[in-house]
């Protein structure tokens, strides 16, 4: 740091390749040590150490260490003279005092190298950065020496490294060694067995979990070598230790296996706690940038509470419902103050719902719209970038020893005023007992102890690789699989369902995807055992990835079976029964038409308008009747009701039923007669109602209008189009017909949208992307921020209408058995947290209420770019508090004012316009038809009909979750075959030595990090409360001086999207700021 306070780059030169040359990539600290252990100055410098500690231990005597303390020596001697090291037989270097003076390898006190390092780049060879595999040896010799050149265990002192290391730290020990202790475990437990335990059914290809538990030793809870908490981003996790971890766990003893996780409690226990209040059970989330942090709702609204670690988390994987005990306050977390670097508790996964937040299911996605998909770009945050910016890691040894030593003092003082880039809390003078802090510092931390429903899939897709030992029994019956998604353990899989030449030719799966389903972890293992289910293809290319993100998330995108086709009508062309016709409103000869993208295939909603005589308006939502194809308690319904959804991809649709009835039967085809289930309301010009019906109907839709068509007609409504400018139209109608239809229709759902945003709604409108696909290779052409028109308010506006009219209806008629959907406010905390963030900001945001929030968020801000700008981030930050809205069975919830949805601000709301894609929507048919009498009774118990709602409710969330994925993949390719990309961007959160940004060109969210910056240095403080980042590039020229860049909230930046070379992995770059911005 220079006398400015500004954080100075290591290396000049490194600095000025930052744009395009980052750091050749490392495993870990201890890989760096390798890489540099020629080096004359490092072999000096450990020289020098030797010599300083064998004189401070000719004062030691403490005789009973005497044994600990030779076998240090030893190990320690051996280490060193490996490296070529002159060691005196006498010099006994202590682990605790290497840990202190090896410049950024162990302390995580020495921040003063962290902002010198620049961000790794994922080697794509491996599985994972910082997989922490000491076993490969041969990925060590890339980086710089052989593994017998410096053995970790020997230089740091072996078994006999200090205590305060072992306690002080979070990085596993190699899984070469686990993996050499496992095979001594099970030598030794199968030593007088002489024959192999392991047997594996070839015939179906599956292992059962008992053979191969019983042939796979379970990992040890073993003598481990740790770094701080969560230094590895991005880690394929064993059970890595961090604090928490530490907290909730007995070391293991020598020599004898010890549980690495707690037993779960039993049922009865359970049971009893809940009721008792001393557990909590809710849905655990995973930080899927820092893994071992993770979450559960708090009940009362409050702050998440907080699972510090694997060990607490004891096996549970994202998405389960788990049951936690808190620990005690002395263990709580402790809040930052500042929370500069603090990352949201939410998991950067969207909340929102859909009638909301328009980009969560556009309805272009939902039409199918192949070559425009308008899908949601969103959170595209790395999950190897962590919170500081591949975390505490420096990027090399530091050249002056100097610079490894600043005086506490000097720390405190430069932490305070914000002049120290790195300075870390524990350099702060602090209370550490949390008992005596007050709770609005404190975050409630718990332990699971037990799981009452696996939601996650246990499908992941990841890469293989041999096991270190070659010698080993366990070698040759075993790989290690290592999932792309961090938050998944590693396993164990038979090599029987690997490749065939797998063993002999290992490199070349190097960058093939597998699918692996988790079957078992038990207790005392550090790894899961796998069964190994499928080989996907290439790491990278879209059809390979697609299939991975549809398995991990339990899509099933496998061909309807021939008990549901035979569900279907099977005599075809089908034709309307004369008996349906009689019992049917006959609607064939009213103008309707549907508005849907130009591609739509499943057009399951058309829209009618006719003017009255007395100047008001007949106006229909006509739905198509799927509930008449799909009949209760057949095959057909029971395939629907499991898909729940259909899920919608950039490239295809994964439908809930078949194609027959999707694209053909039940859509409302142009000049095609089709039975369906109508609203119809008497409307004044202003929206109001009238009058009101439902039925069931039978249409024949006169044209298929494209968003476009429609808002041609909106934006010119003297011009009428001709023919030749229109789909086919029926002869009965006219296109003048159509075009007051659709001019009429769109003046009423302005007044129903002004008056909806009177009485309290809320919108939240992110950018989201839409994608051009080449026709032929179905790779991304191009991409554009969709824009959101008025053609499609006007369809919106009708759909909720018609979506609230029968949610009244069929709660008056079963008030114990109407499946409706409810929104619940926003998190407390956290949007307690958003309203202090807008006070500091001087924003004046209104948050009392939905439409309080609305009118704030669009009223006060202009129209011209910037403005806009600053709306799209506030709109991105308000929508992380927000819950998903959930259906429901009215006659589970007693509380009727639990029924309310937030974001429309009505008492009662569902699901009935999209029955062709959703299943609550047949539910929902079936109650209105019963409530009309034309259908058949209700039968369904209340709590079948919740059970069917959860079930529902999680498929949903995982489509929605498939849907961003499948986003986020064609982005990245887009990107790697399209880029560089350039684009202004807004910055939206500042860090200490970083700071995101959203992408205004694509409406896509990246972190950018200083030392991935040219720069001579960096400076943070707070302006007041506003953080605030000073960046000093580099000169260009000799002559030129150095530039200096404020970054802080809502600043204006030139970014540049450039690929990275790990599969679907890209960056923002910061452009330099021209001389006018300087």
């Amino acid at each position: 740091m220079d006398q400015l306070g500004y954080v100075r780059s290591a290396s000049t030169q490194g600095a000025k390749d930052g744009l395009s040359k980052l750091a050749v990539p490392q495993k870990n600290a201890y890989a760096r040590l390798v890489q540099k252990h020629h080096s004359g100055r490092f072999r000096s410098y450990l020289n020098h150490i030797a010599q300083k500690m064998q004189l401070e231990e000719s004062g030691l005597n403490d005789s009973s260490s005497d044994v600990e303390l030779s076998l240090k020596r030893v190990q320690m001697k051996e280490g060193l003279a490996r490296n070529g090291l002159n060691v005196p037989s006498s010099s006994p270097v202590r682990t605790s005092q290497l840990e202190q003076l090896v410049p950024g390898g162990l302390n995580e006190d020495k921040t003063q190298t962290l902002a010198n390092r620049r961000p790794h780049k994922k080697d794509p060879s491996v599985a994972h950065e910082g997989d922490l595999e000491l076993e490969e040896a041969s990925s060590l010799k890339q980086h710089g020496g052989a593994i017998d050149s410096l053995n970790v265990n020997d230089a740091l002192g072996g078994r006999g490294m200090s205590s305060s290391l072992r306690q002080g730290t979070a990085l596993q020990k190699s899984s070469g060694s686990e993996e050499k202790e496992e095979e001594e475990t099970w030598k030794k437990k199968h030593k007088k067995r002489n024959k192999c335990t392991v047997n594996m059914d070839r015939a179906d290809g599956h292992s059962s979990a008992e053979q191969f538990n019983v042939d796979l030793p379970e990992a040890n809870a073993r003598k481990t070598i740790h770094l701080p908490s969560g230094q590895i981003p991005g880690m394929a996790h064993a059970a890595v230790s961090t604090p928490g971890d530490r907290k909730n766990r007995n070391k293991a003893g020598r020599g004898r296996k010890k549980n690495i996780f707690e037993a779960y409690l039993s049922k009865e226990d359970v049971s009893a706690g809940l009721k008792r209040g001393e557990l909590i059970q809710g849905p655990l989330r995973i930080n899927p940038k820092k893994y071992h942090e993770a979450f559960i709702p708090s009940p009362d609204g409050a702050r998440d509470i907080f699972i510090d670690g694997v060990v607490a988390r004891n096996r549970a994987l994202n998405g389960d419902i788990v049951v936690v005990k808190l620990l005690p306050k002395e263990q709580w977390k402790v809040i930052k103050p500042d929370g500069n670097d603090k990352e949201t508790e939410a998991t950067h996964e969207s909340e929102v719902p859909e009638e909301q937040l328009r980009t969560c299911l556009p309805r272009a996605t939902v039409r199918g719209d192949a070559d425009s998909p308008d899908v949601i770009i969103e959170a595209q945050f790395d999950d190897n970038e962590a919170e500081n910016g591949q975390e505490n890691l420096p990027n090399m040894l530091a050249e002056d020893i100097k610079k490894l030593s600043v005086e506490a003092n000097e720390k405190v003082k430069d932490a305070e005023s914000g002049g120290m880039q790195g300075a870390k809390p524990e350099d702060l003078p602090k209370v550490n007992d949390p008992r005596l802090l007050p709770d609005r510092l404190l975050q409630r931390t718990a332990k699971v102890v037990y799981i009452l429903e696996r939601k996650h899939s246990r499908a992941v897709t990841g890469f293989i690789k041999l096991l270190a030992d070659k010698n080993s029994e366990l070698f040759k019956k075993c790989a290690m699989f290592s999932p792309v998604d961090h938050r998944v353990p590693r396993a164990y899989v038979s090599l029987a369902d690997c490749p065939p030449d797998f063993m002999t030719r290992p490199e070349d799966y190097s960058n093939t995807l597998f699918i692996c389903r988790i079957v078992d972890w038990k207790e005392d293992s550090n790894f899961a055992i796998g069964q190994m289910t499928k080989s996907l293809g290439q790491a990278g290319e879209i059809e390979p990835e697609t299939e991975g993100i549809l398995t991990e998330y339990g899509v099933d995108f496998s061909d309807f079976p021939q008990e549901v086709l035979a569900c279907l009508p099977q005599r075809l062309p089908w034709v309307i029964p004369p008996e349906e016709l009689a019992n049917r409103r006959d609607l064939r000869k009213e103008c309707i038409f549907t508005i849907d993208p130009s591609t739509a295939k499943d057009l399951d909603d058309a829209l009618s308008c006719k003017q009255l005589a007395d100047g008001n308006f007949e106006v229909g939502v006509h739905i198509a009747d799927v509930s008449y194809f799909v009949l209760e308690d057949t095959a057909l319904d029971k395939l629907a009701s499991e898909r729940a959804t259909s899920v919608y991809l950039v490239q295809k649709v994964i439908p809930m039923l078949p194609k027959l009835l999707c694209e053909e039967l039940c859509s409302l085809n142009p000049l095609r007669d089709r039975l369906t289930f109508s609203v119809l309301w008497k409307l004044t010009p202003e929206g109001k109602i009238l009058d009101e019906w439902f039925g069931r109907t039978i249409i024949c839709s006169c044209v298929k209008l494209s968003y476009d068509h429609a808002q041609s007609m909106i934006e010119c409504p003297e011009k009428v189009l001709s023919p030749e400018e229109l789909p086919p139209i029926s002869p009965q109608h006219t296109t003048e017909e159509i075009h007051w239809a659709v001019l009429n229709l769109h003046r009423i759902a302005k007044q129903l949208r002004k008056q909806r945003f009177i009485d309290g709604a809320l919108r939240l409108d992110q950018l989201k992307l839409s994608f051009t696909l080449d026709k032929e290779s179905g790779m991304p052409q191009g991409c554009y921020v969709y824009q959101y028109r008025d053609s499609n308010k006007l369809v919106e506006e009708f759909m909720l209408l018609a979506n609230m009219a029968v949610a009244h209806q069929i709660y008056r008629s079963f008030p114990a058995q109407a499946l409706l959907r409810r929104h619940p406010p926003p998190q407390t905390k956290m949007l307690n947290d958003l309203m202090e963030f807008c006070d500091q900001m001087g924003l004046g945001i209104d948050f009392s209420s939905a439409g309080a929030l609305h009118k704030s968020l669009n009223e006060t801000f202009g129209a011209d770019k910037y403005s806009e700008a600053r709306k799209a981030v506030l709109t991105n930050m308000f929508s992380r508090p927000m819950q998903m809205a959930l259906y429901f069975c009215t006659g589970v919830l007693k509380d009727e004012t639990l029924f309310h949805h937030y974001a429309l601000n009505v008492p009662l709301y569902t699901h009935f316009t999209s029955p062709i894609r959703r299943y609550p929507d047949i539910i929902v048919h079936r109650l209105l038809s019963a409530s009309l009498g034309s259908g058949r009774p209700v039968r369904l118990r209340k709590e079948a009909i919740q059970e069917q709602a959860d079930h529902c409710n999680d498929r949903k969330m995982a489509s929605k979750r498939v849907q961003e994925l499948s986003a986020d993949l064609f982005f990245s390719v887009f990107v790697r075959e399209c880029g560089p990309l350039e684009s202004e961007a807004m910055v939206m959160g500042v860090l200490n030595e970083a700071f995101d940004v959203l992408v205004l060109r694509f409406g896509v969210q990246k972190r950018i990090y200083c030392n991935a910056l040219p720069l001579v240095g960096f400076h943070f403080q707070k302006v007041g409360k506003k953080p605030e980042l000073t960046l000093v590039w580099e000169e260009e020229t000799p002559k030129q001086e150095a530039a200096h860049q404020v970054i802080t909230l809502f600043t204006l930046v030139d970014v540049v999207l450039k690929a990275d070379n790990a599969p679907l992995k890209y960056s923002a770059v910061l452009k330099r700021p021209g001389p006018e911005s300087e």
